[in-house]
């Protein structure tokens, strides 16, 4: 199965809370759109692997993606190291994605900057034809993704563009309450320990950004996206009215 967009994240709900909309936006348009954990988020504070295993596929369920898979790395141990980028490699491989989305190049959590290098640096090898990367017993052919993206996460960045996700926010944040054991829960009998992230406050800055940066474009809510690589246009045409 090729995919048109896949998006990577270093812990089960780090998609959800930056770029769900837009695989949203995507898989409304009839594109494939898959998304790949690289690590269980097994040290996280609240929950445990297998309680954000169930959260993170009932989450896929409700995004109605293609594709979710994990990649089963060490959290907050894992290396940007020739075992990991051929577990990337071999991944790109055979989903053969245009788009790759992938962590905040740098973060408040330490493990989100070490992904986007691993990814980033995986995707570029991923195009090398002495690289050689097996699915199975099948040598793979080479991919090399036109574009990766990354998305914005708690430290703010100056996006390079955003891309309207006012007709699915709601499916975006019920996505995000999915993983109920790692956010606010309003239930009375919640004696998980509170964290950055559990207290209602937290969602509600997820919602205010997506609102800030709807309103640079004349749009309720929106999603940034960061890029390297510059980007054109066909035409015009592929600019949306901005009516502020």
């Amino acid at each position: 199965m090729k995919l048109d967009v896949l998006a990577f994240g270093v812990h089960p709900d780090d998609i959800e809370l930056s770029c769900a909309g837009i695989l949203l936006v995507e898989k409304n348009k009839g594109k494939k759109v898959g998304i790949i954990d690289l690590t269980r988020g097994e040290l996280g504070t609240r929950g445990t692997a297998q309680t954000r295993e169930e959260e993170a596929e009932n989450s896929a369920k409700i995004l109605g993606v293609d594709l979710r898979s994990n990649l089963d790395m060490a959290d907050a141990f894992f290396k940007n190291n020739e075992e990991n980028q051929r577990k990337i490699i071999t991944v790109l491989r055979k989903y053969q994605p245009d788009i790759v989305l992938c962590n905040a190049p740098d973060d408040r959590h330490p493990d989100h900057g070490r992904s986007a290098k691993l990814v980033a640096d995986a995707a570029f090898l991923s195009g090398l034809r002495k690289i050689e990367t097996f699915d199975g017993t099948v040598k793979q052919e080479v991919w090399k993704p036109a574009y990766v993206f990354n998305y914005i996460q708690d430290q703010y960045f100056t996006p390079s563009f955003v891309i309207d996700i006012s007709e699915v926010i709601d499916t975006k944040i019920e996505a995000i309450k999915a993983f109920k054991t790692q956010f606010f829960s309003g239930k009375e009998n919640d004696k998980e320990p509170q964290t950055y992230i559990s207290t209602p406050e937290f969602l509600e800055s997820v919602i205010n950004r997506s609102k800030m940066y709807g309103k640079m474009i004349g749009v309720k809510h929106a999603e940034g996206l960061i890029s390297k690589k510059m980007i054109g246009f066909g035409s015009f045409d592929a600019l949306i009215q901005n009516i502020t």
